[in-house]
């Protein structure tokens, strides 16, 4: 008798089961499709993403060419944290670094008198698209706490095509003058996110 209600279950209930997953197949395909949708910038990653936000090490580095470069401060910074992420699409930008302090000199701990810093965009480090000179995007001005804190969340509008068109992008924490006190460090991209 065991036997017969057990049989009449499987008759009965596994249709029921079987809608179940194939339900649960289709959402997740529709999902996965979705997922990988997104618009892409010309060279095919939609999203750059900064993992670490560094002090720099050695003062007066210099990135980018012409006059896009950017010269780093004149002492070496820290940072306890941080990370930068933007949508070359969009134009949305993301970014906070924390513990921004210098790492040497009589001030060491502090930001110095730094009371402001901006994010920036070094787009075409290496100035192929432009004679020889990379194209720099910044965030309006933001406070630096005395502790060494920044945020900012918002838009840079449309990007210029040296930021969409070329893989050779970095970005920066610089002063109000310019000169650049951390940067964006493990670059990573959403292929890159999808590859770990």
């Amino acid at each position: 008798m065991k036997s017969m209600t057990n049989r009449g279950f499987f008759r009965k209930g596994l249709p029921v089961v079987g809608f179940m997953l194939l339900g649960i197949l289709v959402l997740g395909a529709v999902n996965f499709v979705d997922a990988k949708a997104a618009t892409t910038s010309t060279f095919g990653e939609p999203e750059v993403e900064w993992r670490q936000i560094v002090g720099i090490i050695v003062p007066g580095s210099i990135v980018g060419s012409g006059t896009g470069k950017v010269t780093g401060g004149g002492l070496p910074w820290h940072t306890s944290g941080g990370h930068a992420e933007v949508n070359l699409t969009t134009g949305a930008i993301h970014f906070d670094v924390d513990g921004l302090v210098l790492a040497a000199g009589n001030s060491i701990g502090t930001p110095d008198g730094v009371t402001s810093v901006k994010g920036t965009l070094v787009c075409d480090t290496t100035g192929v698209l432009n004679s020889g000179n990379s194209t720099l995007v910044d965030t309006p001005l933001l406070t630096l706490s005395a502790q060494g804190n920044a945020n900012f969340r918002g838009s840079l509008g449309t990007l210029p095509s040296a930021c969409t068109t070329q893989p050779n992008i970095a970005f920066f924490v610089r002063t109000g003058g310019g000169a650049w006190l951390a940067s964006g460090m493990v670059r990573v991209t959403e292929t890159d996110d999808d590859h770990r």
